[in-house]
Parts: C-alpha cells; sequence; structure tokens
C-alpha cells in the first residue's frame, strides 16, 4: 500500500488495545467518513488544522497499533490517536454491582472509551438522528457529506473517503437542500444555529463535559440526548447517558430486571453508579442484550422529498 506523503506513528498501547473503540464514530454501514478494509480501519476527519485521512492498524502481535495519516490535520490527528483508543479511560472506581454487568465487564475486560476532542465532528450527526429512524439519520449524513463534505486527502480519494463539511458550509446551506436531504426544518434550523456558534463550541472541549452540555443545550433544539452522544464522543465520558434514546432504557431495564425502563426509571436506577453511569447502558449493549422487539417499528417518514442519488 503506498503511503507517500502520508505522516506515521506507531503507538505501543500497555492493553491489548483493538480497533472496535472506533466503531461509535460509525453512522451506519454506509458512512462515507468510515471505512473498515480487513484490519485497517480509515477515517476522514475534520481536525482544527484541517481534513484529514487516518489509516490505522493493529499489529496485534507486537502489541502496536500503525497509524498514518495525510492532509493539513496529520500532525494533530496523530497526535489524538491514544485518546480516540481509549487511553485516556480508566475503569477505576467502577463497581459492575449486577451479575449480568459482572459478567458482560468480566468478557470485556479491555474495553475502553475514546474521545476525540472533536465537537462538531460529533454533533452535526447527533443532530441529523434526532426523532427519527436509523435507516433515514445515516441516508441524511451521507447526504449531507456527499453534497457539501469534500474528498479525504491523500488516498482516502481511492478508499472513497469523504471529511464532514465545516460550520461556515452548513451555514450556508439553503433550506431546499435539506429537506432534499430528508432533515426537515426543526433540525436543519438547529443544525444552522450550531454551525454559528461552532468556534465558541469548539473551545468548550477544553472545559468539562458537564459545561459543554451547558453551552450546547443553550441551543435552541439541543436536548439531553444529544448533549450525551457528544459527551460520549468527544469527550470519553463514562457519565454520558443517552436519556430520549428510543431503546437504551428499555433495554437496561430488560436486562438488569428484565422489565423495560422508561428514562425516569432509569435516571434513578443507574444513580448509584454516578460519576460512571454510561457504563451500564455499555456493558448491556456489549453483550448484545436487547429486549425481544415485538411491536411496529418506528417507519420512515415519506412526505419529504425523495433522495439524491448515492455518489462514491
Amino acid at each position: 500500500m503506498t503511503t507517500d506523503g502520508g505522516q506515521h506513528r506507531v503507538w505501543r498501547p500497555d492493553w491489548p488495545c483493538g480497533l472496535g473503540v472506533l466503531r461509535l464514530h460509525r453512522r451506519g454501514g454506509g458512512d462515507p467518513t468510515f471505512r473498515t478494509d480487513g484490519d485497517l480501519t480509515w477515517r476522514g476527519i475534520r481536525t482544527p488544522d484541517g481534513p484529514t485521512t487516518l489509516l490505522l492498524e493493529r499489529a496485534a502481535g507486537l502489541g502496536e497499533v500503525r497509524a498514518t495519516a495525510w492532509g493539513p490535520g496529520a500532525a494533530w490527528v496523530l497526535e489524538a490517536v491514544p485518546a480516540m483508543l481509549g487511553a485516556d479511560d480508566s475503569w477505576e472506581g467502577f463497581e459492575p454491582r449486577h451479575p449480568v454487568l459482572v459478567d458482560a465487564r468480566r468478557r470485556f475486560p479491555h474495553a475502553r472509551i475514546g474521545r476525540t476532542g472533536l465537537l462538531m465532528e460529533a454533533l452535526v450527526p447527533a443532530i441529523i438522528e434526532q426523532k427519527v429512524t436509523g435507516q433515514e439519520a445515516f441516508a441524511g449524513f451521507r447526504m449531507l457529506v456527499h453534497r457539501f463534505g469534500e474528498r479525504a486527502p491523500g488516498p482516502g480519494a481511492e478508499q472513497h473517503l469523504w471529511v464532514q463539511p465545516d460550520a461556515d458550509t452548513i451555514r450556508q446551506v439553503p433550506s431546499w437542500e435539506w429537506l432534499r436531504m430528508h432533515v426537515d426544518p426543526a433540525r436543519s434550523r438547529t443544525l444552522v444555529s450550531a454551525a454559528r456558534v461552532a468556534g465558541s463550541l469548539e473551545r468548550a472541549v477544553t472545559a468539562t463535559p458537564e459545561e459543554a452540555e451547558r453551552r450546547l443545550c443553550s441551543i435552541p433544539g439541543i436536548g439531553r440526548w444529544t448533549a450525551a452522544e457528544v459527551r460520549q464522543r468527544t469527550f470519553g465520558d463514562p457519565d454520558a447517558v443517552s436519556y430520549g434514546d428510543y431503546h437504551v432504557a428499555k433495554d437496561v431495564g430488560w436486562a438488569l430486571t428484565g422489565t423495560p425502563f422508561d428514562d425516569a426509571e432509569m435516571e434513578a436506577y443507574l444513580e448509584p453508579w454516578r460519576p460512571q453511569r454510561g457504563r451500564v447502558p455499555m456493558l448491556v449493549a456489549m453483550a448484545g442484550l436487547r429486549r425481544p422487539r415485538h411491536g411496529a417499528r418506528m417507519a420512515p417518514r415519506t412526505h419529504l422529498p425523495a433522495s439524491v442519488t448515492r455518489r462514491r
């Protein structure tokens, strides 16, 4: 594989670090900013220094993670690789308490939560995912990236890899284009409002997750669910819980008590795990514990304009 022009880093973590931690950043199987090819993981990332292609490979036999990056943000993203893969995360002080969680922790002893330090990268798709089906949300994100993003630098183009649009571009997307991407006016207004204060929001990455949530929730259209999704990815916050999610509370309640929870019940149940409440739904999900789905599923809406053809 040609890596001419790329910058390289070899990192040796002190635990059996896998690349699965990055799956949290993948927005559906067709995410144009994320590719896997065997043991290789490719990401198109907009860093504070500019767009970047990041290639990661785990050399398990050597205990190494090999990273190569191209583009203006290459040095920035290589510096961030350990944090992205969970080097700053610690399970110290977390007590599983429940047999289901004890078993999940035993099965996944090296699980970590990574952090990117990139707030808008997490916020834009989270807003698009508000109150719609995953199918609709992922399609909307793909169309936004293909129509208004840019090709990832270096060999990223050969991998059909893209980078999300920047805040200036999002601010200028016309209302009719949002509709063509199946993003309704409520979500598009929130996206544009967030893009207008993107500089202030990005500076919040040096604050606490709680302060970042306060700033996020000051924007009309952003609530606890969206803020938690950002806290999980941007800060690697182990206390962030996606209250308001269609499945999380029900699955946690079913897995741990046999009865699905609503948000209020889950919030009360998780209180003993503060400040690491988010690890409980994380372990439930890693263990593959989901309540049986018997009812009708939420259907995608059909009143918005037809989607545009996917571009590679």
